[in-house]
């Protein structure tokens, strides 16, 4: 099966270091990443991972709403283009049954306007990242969703 995106291939070292968040992985703020491109959702989930977030990856709606019942998460990054249930979708589901939840969306697809707009009518707001994303930039979007000291997370300077 063709890739759907391209995208650019970013050094390991530009991804900032888990030392910096430090303590117990258990106290590290959770994060629940959705793909249905494995490649992308676990690829996603390391940088996290290494840049000190406990993190987790789902492949479709059905699958994060499970994992997030047994471990909720602080904040979910979720494609808009889902198998099934859409990135919206969830979201909304997921904002219900955990109101402190952040979420940020991503998406590489024109498409997603649509969706975001009818989200809109019905009272959501979202963030929308445009695939492919720089680390450094999603990990600064995160850390400013969960709202973390400033120090917690390191940004490579550009």
């Amino acid at each position: 099966m063709p890739a759907r995106y391209s995208f650019p291939t970013v050094p390991i070292s530009e991804v900032p270091s888990a030392v910096l968040l430090g303590g117990p992985r258990h106290d590290r703020p959770r994060v629940m990443v959705v793909d249905d491109e494995s490649t992308i959702a676990d690829t996603l989930t390391e940088i996290f991972t290494r840049s000190g977030y406990s993190a987790e990856a789902a492949y479709d709606g059905e699958e994060a709403l499970e994992k997030a019942l047994l471990k909720p998460p602080e904040l979910l990054l979720t494609d808009v283009v889902l198998p099934g249930m859409s990135g919206i979708e969830l979201a909304i589901t997921m904002k219900r049954v955990f109101p402190d939840l952040k979420i940020l969306l991503f998406s590489g697809q024109a498409a997603t306007s649509d969706l975001l707009a009818s989200a809109a009518r019905a009272g959501h707001s979202f963030e929308l990242l445009n695939k492919p994303v720089h680390p450094a930039d999603l990990l600064a979007r995160a850390n400013e969703k969960l709202k973390a000291p400033r120090a917690a997370v390191r940004v490579p300077a550009e």
